[in-house]
């Protein structure tokens, strides 16, 4: 266990948001845990925990709870003889991109559109992280974690998860901190339906149409690089947490009239239909690279938010409420933030203040992201 004082939330984070975290654990080696949770017990409260910072807003004023940041890593393969599936644990600071390209090399499907998603494998089952028609819930089997409450480790199923459109119960929550991630991966050369639009057109193929696991990797690449949502040193939009808006849930009626529009409407495995946040925001008459508070403004290639010179917790949270509230104002569509909140309490009752809604509070696990 590495221990470090007053670092820099901001440089552990994408956005480049955050004042300092008062100590700081890294966390390389899960035998090290017991001497964390004594260092815990010892503050009287939870650690917050880290991983690639890629879907957090940290606090201006930092963090005086102990941080753990996840930097264990690992992946084991365990063939299943009885259904020709392979189970894949891997630790929980593990890079997800890793993940996906090692998944690529041995030949098994289910993780391929994932590709470009920062952040660590710890994440995945918190939000249940998806894109272009994959999502964590395909796959998951279980996780292990460390639960704070009974002050031992626990090994929960995906049922008990209880996985939906990017959450789980592990969101906006201090009870666990996950360890190992397992997931059932099959064996195939080739990738699940490509079922996006815009993936089929970057690839040239129809919809629902199985290619080679690299092609469709390569094909969500481009599409996920053309919006800017690849975390690229020296490109401008770079600061920036990935999707700030989940995709709201619509009626059947909004979805027929949305469809009629040509919106990006979606029926996802939870049985709800949603469309696009961006096409939303897109559509209320916002401008790629239109400031909307100090230091924040919108990317100059996708609808979302982006961090820039001066951007503080309270500036970017602004920008999001000025957002939502006018994409209600003009489509009638609620926007609901999907980062997570991070440090201390007196920021997020200032920013709950400014009217930033109640879904983004303070969150133990979801910081994995």
């Amino acid at each position: 266990m590495h221990v470090r004082e007053q670092v820099p939330l901001a440089s552990l984070t994408t956005l480049g948001i955050g004042g300092p975290a008062a100590v700081l654990l890294e966390l390389t080696d899960p035998a090290d845990l017991p001497e964390i949770a004594a260092f815990a017990a010892a503050h009287g409260t939870h650690p917050l925990v880290l991983g690639g910072g890629s879907n957090v807003l940290a606090a201006d004023s930092g963090c005086s709870a102990p941080v753990i940041k996840m930097a264990t890593e690992g992946i084991r393969f365990q063939p299943d003889p009885d259904n020709g599936t392979v189970l894949m644990t891997v630790d929980a600071g593990h890079s997800l991109q890793d993940l996906v390209d090692t998944a690529i090399a041995e030949g098994l499907t289910g993780m391929e559109t994932l590709t470009g998603i920062p952040g660590t494998v710890g994440a995945t089952p918190v939000q249940n992280v998806g894109a272009y028609g994959q999502e964590v819930a395909d796959t998951l089997v279980s996780v292990d974690a460390w639960d704070w409450e009974q002050g031992r480790a626990v090994s929960l199923s995906a049922e008990q998860c209880r996985l939906g459109h990017r959450t789980s119960i592990f969101k906006h929550s201090h009870r666990w901190l996950l360890l190992r991630v397992v997931f059932r991966m099959r064996p195939s050369t080739l990738s699940t339906p490509i079922t996006y639009r815009q993936v089929a057109d970057a690839l040239d193929v129809p919809l629902g149409t199985r290619v080679p696991l690299a092609e469709a990797a390569a094909g969500v690449l481009a599409v996920r690089q053309g919006k800017g949502m690849v975390l690229m040193p020296g490109d401008l939009d770079n600061r920036n947490a990935g999707s700030v808006f989940l995709s709201p849930v619509i009626t059947p009626r909004a979805a027929k009239r949305l469809r009629a529009q040509d919106a990006p409407v979606h029926d996802f495995s939870d049985g709800s239909t949603r469309v696009s946040a961006s096409w939303l925001i897109k559509e209320t008459g916002f401008a790629l690279g239109q400031w909307l508070a100090e230091g924040v403004r919108l990317s100059t290639k996708q609808y979302t938010l982006v961090a820039d010179q001066g951007a503080t917790a309270a500036a970017f949270a602004a920008a999001a409420e000025a957002v939502m509230d006018a994409v209600y104002k003009t489509t009638s569509v609620r926007l609901t933030p999907e980062p997570d909140l991070f440090g201390d309490e007196p920021t997020y009752r200032r920013l709950t203040e400014q009217g930033l809604p109640r879904l983004l509070e303070p969150s133990a696990n979801a910081p994995h992201g």
